[in-house]
């Protein structure tokens, strides 16, 4: 990529990054992936790939679709043997896949574009709740995406509340997915004001998860999360690059949060940037 020519909203790390950290002697770990595949191009080789390389023990997809399921879910089993597949219309299907036993609801969307879905599955961290989402896209009504970049932060905020209020409160917490939407943005900042945090940018604040070619314009952004309650540590939190997708997968892994542990600082992450396409 060429040099950066513009940034629409480029926030600073208002603290210095985090440092990965192996875990401790006999300390339980969670691993999780979440992963936008683009509904697009079902089955794509290299995007497969990309996933099948993964060590996370709960993997949360997007825009899955019955042509993607169909490619892969036998081949996929025997790696994780727990899958729930929802199916819906155009961009918006969902999958889990497990290595352990988990449970899921599917969540209507009232207020969206998309379903949501809440797991809650059985971990080395003993049962965490996982909210998985896609988030509406920044597109308006009339299909602008300019105005709907600048109106429809709101709208995310509101469906997302929603579903947050289908999850049982006494159990740790995640919120994973496409967002479509920057750590400033109404739904992000909604989960923070309840002390949930995206980890991503603890470790990684300007790193891009989304990226699109315009003419001579490439956009990026941080649109994919991995959102945690205080319960829950985060020992690393990486993009990982490659496949077909527009998105790049966000992985984080997890332990459960020392009662003495201190509170994190409010991660700042980037936003939509602006530069020459390659």
């Amino acid at each position: 990529m060429r040099p950066l020519l513009m940034t629409l909203v480029l926030a600073g790390c208002a603290h210095p990054p985090l440092v990965a950290r192996a875990a401790r002697v006999n300390e339980p770990t969670l691993e999780v992936m979440t992963f936008n595949v683009n509904f697009g191009i079902p089955g794509d080789a290299a995007t497969v790939a990309l996933i099948e390389q993964s060590t996370s023990e709960l993997v949360v997809l997007q825009e899955t679709t019955p042509e993607w399921e169909a490619a892969t879910r036998a081949r996929w089993s025997k790696r994780w043997p727990h899958q729930q597949w929802v199916h819906s219309a155009g961009a918006g299907g969902l999958a889990v896949l497990s290595t352990r036993p988990f449970t899921a609801t599917v969540l209507a969307n009232e207020r969206g574009w998309f379903p949501a879905m809440q797991v809650v599955a059985e971990s080395a961290l003993g049962p965490v709740q996982v909210l998985a989402v896609h988030l509406r896209p920044p597109v308006s009504d009339s299909g602008s995406f300019v105005s709907g970049y600048l109106t429809t932060s709101p709208l995310r905020r509101d469906e997302l509340s929603a579903f947050l209020t289908s999850l049982q409160k006494d159990l740790p917490t995640l919120v994973a997915g496409d967002f479509n939407e920057g750590t400033s943005g109404d739904a992000v900042s909604a989960l923070q004001a309840r002390g949930f945090r995206s980890v991503l940018p603890e470790f990684e604040p300007q790193a891009k998860t989304w990226g699109w070619d315009v003419g001579s314009v490439h956009l990026s952004a941080q649109l994919d999360h991995i959102v945690a309650s205080a319960e829950l540590e985060p020992l690393s939190a990486k993009v990982v690059k490659g496949g077909r997708s527009d998105h790049q997968p966000v992985v984080a892994t997890f332990v459960r949060t020392a009662h003495d542990a201190p509170e994190r600082p409010i991660p700042h992450g980037g936003s939509l940037s602006f530069s020459s396409a390659r």
